[in-house]
């Protein structure tokens, strides 16, 4: 319909004592109702129509549809005796299917409606025998994993990638309501912004005729960028050259490690959100994480209760398996609830490793790791021993030893020498360790310098970087989250390939 003709029938509508808004119009005008909309509507012996795929057909009659806006599927009811047969034949699980009909009050339990079916129509077939998800089988998470093109067809998936993106809304909602500026920093980029070197490389370079130098390096200057260039770690130094303008500001893009790490907390893609934020001191810095986190949680919360609570239950149910000593201490929504309604413990990184030297299962050596001196780099085990059984409570460690941590993190005054120690800050929360590491940056031209050229550390390659320090520097912050890391939380999964859509590990890029 065009735009001329809407509001004429729009107005026609107006003036036949008929007011409803664009957007209810538009919803008249829809083809299809979505599943959730048609089990929440309370207004029965309409005709609808609905389009999803088949979860089950029982008894060549009654059809559990679903379209992924719902966990729940809505049961469609089908004239047997007046369907072709050869169409009921074609009703199999997975298939893609139109039904038009009257919904009506359910005389089942479990809905409140359904739709006694006058019209089905067969979108597009699917072959029962090899259709991967069978609702009789439970498929494993490995497979699920092999099949991740499918996996959102289950329950289980569907839920955790509803509740993804409502934290990915949540996210942006916090920053742009609180006039933070949305920077896009590159994603092709010649900086290491943590100094570790995992990186993928990007070159146009033919592999099998690479051009090189008179000492057989490969030459770069004849590569698309004219120098070496990799896929970004970080889009925090970037951000940081926005936020020396615009105030505040925040990325939420992919990046990338070429970490050789197959384990169930590691990624060679995932999403970061870096926040930086001119005039910020560590403490405020620390103000704005712990509000952040507390705040798309409780969104989260809010907005997806059902998803939620459908996985809690999967969680219950798969410990139950395992011994006593393995199982969560603290049920999904009672650890996301423990996050909003205790305030985060800041403690030192001394204070710290005293608590854990004089700890119980350090003196017993129960740590996979013992803690016998400052200057250890925290494992998960001992972040986890501070939030679940000393403080009880989030826990905000700050001031780490500089030599555990980036070039970039701002050096403390007064430290003896040997045990330096620089504005850091981690989060960390109950049953998976840290979840946010930041800092407030070296704002000092001359001390970053001398930083940089201790880690060996080239001025030139990040010359606009120090810019920022030459011309009108200022104290600022930041923090990095690893967004799957934030959806494992909120969900209760406990290997981070099962949060983002396609995962990327070492030896897999199958999708």
């Amino acid at each position: 319909m065009s735009k001329l003709n809407y509001k004429f029938v729009f107005l026609k509508l107006k003036n036949s004592h008929y007011i409803c808004t664009i957007n209810e119009f538009y919803e008249k005008m829809k083809k299809h109702i979505r599943i959730i909309d048609l089990l929440e509507n309370t207004k029965t012996l309409q005709e609808v129509n609905a389009k999803g795929w088949v979860r089950t057909f029982r008894n060549n009659q009654f059809v559990a549809l679903n379209d992924g806006s719902t966990l729940n599927n809505i049961q469609c009811v089908v004239d047997f005796e007046n369907t072709p047969e050869e169409t009921l034949k074609r009703i199999t699980t997975g298939a893609a299917i139109s039904v038009t009909g009257t919904l009506v009050e359910s005389q089942g339990a479990g809905q409140k409606v359904e739709i006694q079916v006058t019209k089905l129509e067969i979108l597009g077939d699917s072959d029962a025998e090899k259709f991967p998800i069978q609702p009789k089988n439970k498929p494993s998470l490995d497979f699920l994993r092999e099949n991740a093109h499918l996996r959102t067809r289950t329950n289980m998936f569907g839920a955790i990638m509803r509740v993804r993106s409502t934290l990915s809304f949540a996210v942006h909602k916090y920053f742009q309501e609180k006039g933070f500026v949305y920077v896009n920093t590159p994603i092709i980029t010649g900086s290491d912004a943590e100094g570790a070197g995992e990186m993928f490389q990007v070159s146009a370079l033919p592999f099998d005729n690479t051009p090189r130098t008179e000492d057989g390096k490969v030459n770069y200057k004849e590569d698309f960028f004219g120098k070496q260039t990799n896929l970004t770690v970080s889009g925090q130094l970037e951000a940081e050259t926005y936020a020396m303008s615009l105030g505040q500001v925040y990325t939420f893009g992919p990046t990338f490690r070429a970490e050789n790490s197959n384990t169930s907390r590691h990624l060679a893609e995932f999403w970061m959100i870096e926040p930086e934020v001119a005039f910020n001191d560590l403490a405020a810095n620390m103000d704005l994480a712990e509000d952040f986190i507390q705040n798309v949680i409780k969104y989260t919360l809010d907005k997806c209760s059902e998803d939620l609570k459908f996985l809690e239950n999967r969680l219950l149910e798969e410990e139950k398996n395992k011994p006593q000593a393995e199982r969560s201490e603290m049920a999904l929504l009672e650890k996301l609830n423990f996050v909003l309604e205790n305030n985060f413990k800041r403690v030192s990184y001394t204070e710290a490793i005293d608590i854990l030297k004089n700890s119980k299962p350090n003196k017993n050596k129960k740590f996979q790791y013992i803690i016998d001196e400052w200057g250890a780099d925290l494992q998960s085990e001992h972040e986890r021993f501070l939030v679940e059984k000393h403080f009880k409570c989030p826990v905000i460690l700050f001031d780490y030893p500089a030599k555990i941590k980036a070039f970039y993190m701002r050096l403390n005054d007064g430290t003896e020498p040997g045990k330096e120690t620089v504005r850091a800050m981690d989060i960390l929360f109950p049953g998976i360790g840290e979840i946010v590491g930041g800092s407030q940056r070296e704002e000092r031209l001359d001390v970053l310098i001398e930083k940089m050229k201790a880690l060996g550390i080239d001025e030139e390659e990040l010359w606009w970087y120090l810019d920022t320090r030459r011309f009108g520097s200022a104290v600022h912050s930041g923090f990095g989250l690893g967004f799957e890391r934030l959806v494992l939380f909120v969900t209760g999964m406990t290997n981070i390939r099962d949060v983002i859509p396609f995962p990327r590990t070492p030896d897999n890029a199958e999708f």
